[in-house]
This record gives structure tokens, C-alpha cells and sequence, in this order.
């Protein structure tokens, strides 16, 4: 029997007002495995007052180290949690049960990272040329934080930023994807059995009207969104009006950069990674190849070779090494590039349409794909496909590297395979990106900040920078000279 997942607002599990539910599908095999609650925009409103009350009467009142042990409290449940988190989250968004046990790891890793810096948030004392005036520089809270979370790793991208939030003091409104939500309200219930106040952490659900709501209220401090380069610029323009701060981690075309005296195997398995993990849906997919000529027709062979290897099937084995697309619209727009890619005229070498075969028939499944002599001014070039579709692109030397790399819009990761260390050193300040991996693709950590440039965002999230995303800086002065001097005379 299907499990109803409820709102969560001020404290209490409740219906939406209207009763409404959408279901959540098992990419798999198209199962209904579970019904989640659609908000209304009443239902937003509700959570939003919560949130505020919660904040004034509450929260803003705790002690740092009561929220760090809180934080840990919920570590420790999603650690106790971790199997059952992974396969929920397999089973709603079809991403491999190898990734997401890994994730739920990580998640209860960042909880705890980040309560070891709910207490570490040290203001200043800045000397000043009056003699006789304290003046201390403090953080602060923004208030309500709204978080709008992406399908593609809901727990993930919720650790990213729900916890750094909490330990700077805010309450937190989450919003996940319609189309992977069961986690992310998992995780809210492991907030409730740890300790957090009512209206302190809530969720509401739904599609992209509950969504706007949320990013619309005027009740709401600040926003973090994680998602698509378009909505990002409707929820910048709408925060903008409303003076809001954002925090935007948006899109990626990430160029994997491979010279021709890099270590051939190690960069051969760097570009499958960087490309076929988690589907190919991830921000971070390094889905334009770049290699040097000199070893390029070696590295497209390897590269079609090993990808005709790659295990597919019931995301729910270990030995599945690719699962499928998240969602129905996500496979068609997947399929969608594939055909434009034939069509503008890259070589097709590996893949190429729906994968079939024994196990295969139910699932939104997509063969890994690679296609080779790629123009960087092609669709499955220039556009974001979310997708496991590897678009090989070959260069001469460094500088034109330098020139595909940053022939696109979007500036999130990229990657540099070389052994020649001045040349990485070189590459690292040229490529226009907020990560560069050199010699290594996919890897992240919780005390190592992340976030883009251009039109992939603003904002970090992780490590210092991460917390400091949800504080305010506050300044005070203090005359404790005792004389009194003319009001209207500025002190200088």
C-alpha cells in the first residue's frame, strides 16, 4: 500500500487544505509507490507565519550549542536511517542504491560538520580613531530561509544548505522537486524526532505554483534555490522586487579537459564518471569532452568501448551501475538532444536511443551515449541535457582549450587531466568555473565550498562560505566616554 506523505507546518503532519495529492512514481517500473500532499498557496502562508513566530519567540532565543546538538541528533538518525533513506530515494528517482547510500553518508556527515560551527561564528572588534567607542561587528541570522531543492539528489542538495541554515540560527522552509519529494520529507520527520521546535523546520510540497508562493511571500528573508538556469531568473527577478537575498546553485555545461600527456587510463575513467554517474543528472556533469588531438581517436574508441560495458538495470542492486532518467519529461528531453545531435551531424560512436533488453522494458532508460567530432556551437553542445550523453569535442593546444572551455554560458566545474603541473596551474585561473578538479572529476566534501559563475549561479554552498550564506553582518557601536557633546555633531 502506497504511503501518504503529509505537510509539515508548525510542528504538525496535516493534509493540504484541499485534499490534493500527486502521486510519486518509481522510474523503475512506474509504480505508485507513494502520495504526496499538494499545498495550496494558503497552506505557504501558513508555514511562512509559523516560521516568523517560531523565529521571534524561539529560535532566535537558542544558544548555539543547543542547535549544534540538535544538528548532531539528526546525524546520528540519518545515519540509523541511512538503508532505508537510500533505497526510498532509489526508488523515487531511479539514481543507483551504490550513489545514494553514499549520499545519506554524506548527508549525516555535512549535519555534523555544520553543528561544529553553529559556536565558531566569531564576530570583531574593529579599533577605531575615536578614542573612546567600542565598535563590534557581529552575524546574524537572516530570519525565514526558503529552499528550493532540485530531483536529482534530493537529500544531497537539502544537506547542503538546511543545515548550514540552521546553525547560523534561521528557521527553514523546504520546498523540494514534485518529482522526487519522499526523502526530503524523511528527513524533516528525523528533524521532528530529534528536538526542533514547531515551525522551526517545515516542508511544504507540491509543483512549481507552491514553489512561487513560497518565493513570492514577503514573509520569507532569503532564498537558496537549486534547480534549472530559467527558473533561477524568475525567482532572482521576483526576490529583486521584494529586496530578498539569493543563493542561486543553477545549471552546468562542464568541460573535462584532457591533454595528451595525461595519465590515458585515469582520464579515460574520469570522463565515464563524470558523464554516466548518477545518470548523467547532475550539475556537475563534465558532458563536454574536450581532447587534444594527439590521443583523440585513441580516447573515443576507449571511451564508445567502455560505455557499451556499463551495467544497467533495477537501480535497486548493487551491481546496477547506471539507473535510469528521473522522470518522464526528463527522458523525453534526453531523447529529445540525442536526435538534434544526429541531425546537426556529430558522430554517433556509442548509444544513441532507449536502452532495451531484460529488465529494461518499464524504466525510463537511456543507453549511455557519445557522440564524437562535436562542434561547440551544436545543441547537445551548447545546452544543458541532464542526461547520460557525452558530447566529444577535439582541440589543438592549450589556448584553444582555454577558448571551447569558456565558450558557453554556464560556469560551474570543469575539469584539467594533464601531468604537466604548470600547465593545470595555468588552466585552473584560465577556465571560468567555480570548481576546477585537476586530475580527478565528481569529488566533494563538506568543508570545501561550491557554487558557479555566470549562468550557473551566485553563492556557495559548503564549508565556510556555506554558513556565512545564511548570516547578516551586524555592527555596533558603543560610547562609553560618558560626555555629553552635541546630538547633531557627527563623531568622526
Amino acid at each position: 500500500m502506497p504511503e501518504t506523505y503529509q505537510l509539515f507546518i508548525d510542528g504538525k503532519w496535516r493534509p493540504a487544505s484541499s485534499g490534493e495529492t500527486m502521486p510519486a512514481n518509481n522510474p523503475y517500473n512506474q509504480d505508485v509507490h507513494a502520495h504526496v500532499a499538494v499545498a495550496s498557496a494558503s497552506d505557504v502562508e501558513d508555514a511562512v507565519a509559523a516560521a516568523r513566530r517560531a523565529f521571534a519567540e524561539v529560535w532566535s532565543k537558542t544558544t548555539p550549542g543547543e542547535r549544534a546538538k540538535l544538528l548532531n541528533k539528526v546525524a546520528d538518525l540519518i545515519d540509523a536511517s541511512s538503508g532505508r533513506l537510500a533505497m526510498l530515494e532509489t526508488t523515487d528517482n531511479g539514481k543507483v542504491i551504490r550513489e545514494t547510500s553514499t549520499q545519506m553518508g554524506y548527508a549525516a556527515r555535512i549535519f555534523r560538520y555544520y553543528a561544529g560551527w553553529a559556536d565558531k561564528m566569531h564576530g570583531d572588534i574593529v579599533p577605531l580613531d575615536q578614542k573612546d567607542t567600542l565598535d563590534l561587528v557581529i552575524r546574524v541570522p537572516f530570519g525565514v530561509v526558503a529552499c528550493v531543492t532540485a530531483w536529482n539528489s534530493p537529500v544531497a542538495i537539502l544537506t547542503n544548505t538546511l543545515p548550514a541554515a540552521l546553525a547560523a540560527g534561521n528557521c527553514v522552509i523546504l520546498k523540494p522537486s514534485e518529482h522526487a519529494s519522499t526523502t526530503t520529507i524523511e528527513v524533516v520527520k528525523l528533524c521532528e524526532q530529534a528536538g526542533f521546535p514547531a515551525g522551526v523546520v517545515q516542508v511544504v510540497t507540491g509543483a512549481g505554483d507552491v514553489g512561487a508562493a513560497l518565493t513570492t511571500s514577503t514573509g520569507i528573508d532569503k532564498i537558496s534555490f537549486t534547480g534549472s538556469a530559467a527558473v533561477g531568473r524568475k525567482i532572482a527577478s521576483v526576490a529583486g522586487g521584494n529586496l530578498k537575498p539569493v543563493t542561486m546553485e543553477l545549471g552546468g555545461k562542464s568541460p573535462n579537459i584532457i591533454f595528451d600527456d595525461a595519465d590515458f587510463d585515469r582520464a579515460l575513467v574520469g570522463a565515464l564518471a563524470g558523464i554516466f554517474g548518477a545518470t548523467g543528472q547532475t550539475c556537475i556533469a563534465g558532458s563536454r569532452l574536450l581532447v587534444q588531438r594527439g590521443i583523440y581517436d585513441r580516447m573515443v574508441e576507449g571511451l564508445a568501448a567502455r560505455a557499451g560495458q556499463i551495467v544497467m538495470g533495477d537501480p535497486r542492486l548493487p551491481e546496477t551501475e547506471m539507473g535510469t532518467a528521473a522522470n518522464e519529461p526528463q527522458f523525453d528531453k534526453i531523447l529529445s538532444f540525442i536526435e538534434a545531435a544526429k541531425h546537426d551531424g556529430a558522430r554517433l560512436v556509442a548509444g544513441g536511443g532507449r536502452a532495451e533488453g531484460p529488465g529494461l522494458d518499464k524504466g525510463f532508460f537511456i543507453q549511455p551515449t557519445i557522440f564524437a567530432d562535436v562542434r561547440n556551437d551544436m545543441k547537445v553542445a551548447a545546452e544543458e541535457i541532464f542526461g547520460p550523453v557525452l558530447s566529444i569535442i577535439p582541440f589543438s593546444d592549450e589556448e584553444e582549450a582555454v577558448q571551447i572551455a569558456n565558450d558557453t554560458p554556464y560556469g560551474l566545474a570543469s575539469g584539467v587531466w594533464s601531468e604537466n603541473i604548470n600547465r593545470c596551474l595555468r588552466m585552473m585561473r584560465a577556465i571560468q568555473s567555480g570548481v576546477v578538479w585537476v586530475n580527478t572529476y565528481r569529488v566533494a566534501a563538506p568543508q570545501a565550498p561550491f557554487g558557479g559563475v555566470k549562468d550557473s549561479g551566485f553563492g556557495r554552498v559548503r564549508g565556510e562560505a556555506g554558513i556565512l550564506e545564511f548570516m547578516q553582518t551586524r555592527n555596533i557601536f558603543i560610547d562609553f566616554s560618558g560626555d555629553k557633546r552635541d546630538p547633531f555633531a557627527m563623531k568622526f
